[in-house]
């Protein structure tokens, strides 16, 4: 059959049952995640240690800079959507990505110096805006390589994210441990050279894409050259707001009013009644996962200063301990992939929505964990730590995976990017969320390290059982959202140009669990 007749790009052949542009987008994304977590393991240590923020500002700080790193992907989304192609926008996120991990080497004389601060901020604002370009449209193109009735989409997502989080398991680690022990500049330009490789991984295999994610109207050298100055632009902009904390927070407040008022409008307006309901069930999900991402990233910022100052390590490097998430992902994500796959064939599979109730009760659930072993010494066993963190991983791969796929079958293909968009903002939602909380665990650093630490303790506490809560709840609503996303009507979009017929025509969805 020749290659324009097949949709779905299987002329490539597979591998592992999965076409090979898959895996292509698996190293491409291991490899920027190396770069980004990476740099995570390091950064609130940077900014308490090195440039002497205090616990508070550095978690505001924080919050905000990983907000911004989540609500760039609506502006790519949206330059990918109408112009630039995924390919494209990945291809030029990768390279801001690259620049600014290799600024972050720069470490200047520490402390307030102004000068050098500012070349910090600048490449704080370069790993934003390329986070912009390449995080959602890299997902999209993910969703690109099958039908959207395909029993495989769930799993292909959790191998991606499984990519992703061996990505951020090495970087932790390698990154890390150079970075605390020989030297910032050390870890972060670790950082940076794992960022190239990402780049040199997606331009050089482009092939194995087949022609996925390509600008969808023709642009003059002009136009394109334009966008790419836009994204520079930006880069000033976001320099600007990572200095001033409370101007992201308004900024988020009155974007997420108008993005969802135009996707509603849209799926109002301009959607057919199926194609409604499954918005409404997609942002459902989205206001879901708020809540999620701003307990879930404390491991960055307070989990990760717990684990400094109040936990028996025996030496270990707290920054080391980013990476255990990761590796939890990585030895987990098979196990929960055929899970996902075996149930479904059986028609057992949870519903999306149902997943994200037991993702908030076991990231709830982590915390609690926490506190019961703090009450066992003045300093908390590392026990707890590996107990809080597999909670979270389950927790995580019960949503974050899940959501990816679900954005992108539940949204129409002129909505594609938009949706996922969409689905980052959140995310950029709960990380701004979570530098606040993180803010409110150091707010008595002052009073003493036994006042410090049972703040934080108090803290987790509440947040624990509102997340245990929450997802209750959740569950109990996950019939009704599960009915708006109308699975058994679901059709896949027949390729432009062909007679081919939509692909569950030729390969039929299998009926949804009741």
């Amino acid at each position: 059959m020749a290659t324009a007749e097949l949709p779905h790009g299987d002329s490539a052949g597979t591998f592992l049952g999965h076409p090979k542009g898959l895996f292509v987008l698996f190293f491409a994304e291991m490899w920027e995640r190396f770069s980004y977590y990476g740099m995570r393991a390091l950064l609130i240590f940077y900014l308490t240690k090195h440039w002497l923020f205090s616990d508070a500002e550095a978690g505001v700080i924080y919050g905000a800079y990983t907000a911004l790193v989540y609500i760039t992907p609506v502006l790519g989304g949206y330059l990918a959507d109408k112009y630039l192609g995924q390919r494209k926008a990945v291809t030029y996120g990768a390279v801001l990505l690259t620049f600014g991990h290799f600024l972050m080497g720069f470490e200047g004389n520490g402390g307030q110096d102004a000068a050098s601060l500012n070349i910090f901020w600048l490449a704080l604002a370069f790993i934003i805006v390329g986070s912009g370009f390449l995080k959602a449209n890299i997902s999209v193109i993910v969703g690109q390589l099958y039908p959207r009735t395909d029993v495989r989409r769930d799993g292909a997502y959790t191998i991606f994210y499984m990519g992703i989080n061996l990505g951020a398991a090495i970087g932790s680690l390698l990154c890390g441990y150079l970075g605390e022990t020989y030297g910032w500049a050390y870890g972060f330009g670790a950082a940076g050279v794992g960022m190239l490789l990402g780049l040199i991984v997606f331009v050089g295999f482009k092939p194995l894409l087949l022609g996925r994610g390509e600008p969808p109207i023709a642009l003059s050298r002009g136009t394109e050259w334009g966008l790419y100055a836009l994204g520079i632009l930006a880069v000033g902009a976001c320099w600007w707001m990572v200095q001033n904390q409370a101007i992201v927070g308004t900024l988020l407040g009155a974007a997420g009013a108008v993005l969802v008022a135009y996707v509603l409008f849209i799926a109002v307006v301009r959607l057919p009644a199926h194609d409604r309901d499954r918005i409404f069930a997609a942002l459902f999900l989205i206001i879901g996962s708020i809540l999620f991402w701003a307990l879930f990233e404390q491991a960055g910022s307070s989990l990760n200063l717990y684990t400094d100052r109040y936990v028996d390590r025996a030496g270990v490097p707290a920054s080391v301990f980013q990476s255990v998430n990761a590796i939890y992902i990585v030895l987990l994500a098979p196990l929960f992939a055929t899970l996902w796959t075996w149930l479904g064939r059986r028609g057992l599979e949870p519903s999306a929505p149902a997943k994200f109730g037991l993702a908030l009760i076991q990231l709830g659930a982590g915390f609690l964990v926490l506190v019961a072993g703090a009450a066992t010494g003045d300093l908390t066993p590392v026990l707890f730590i590996f107990l809080i963190y597999l909670l979270h991983t389950t927790g995580e791969l019960c949503l974050s995976p899940v959501g990816l796929s679900a954005m992108n079958r539940l949204a129409p293909a002129h909505m594609a990017s938009l949706i996922m968009g969409t689905w980052f903002f959140a995310s950029a939602t709960g990380n701004f969320v979570a530098g606040l909380i993180a803010a409110a665990t150091g707010s008595e650093r002052a009073s003493g390290e036994g006042a410090g630490q049972q703040v934080v303790l108090d803290v987790y506490s509440q947040i624990g059982w509102i997340a245990v809560a929450v997802g209750v709840g959740v569950l109990v609503v996950s019939p009704l959202i599960k009915r708006l996303m109308h699975l058994d009507t679901l059709r896949d979009d027949s390729p432009a140009g062909t007679d081919m017929p939509a692909a569950d025509e030729a390969y039929p969805a299998p009926r949804p669990a009741e």
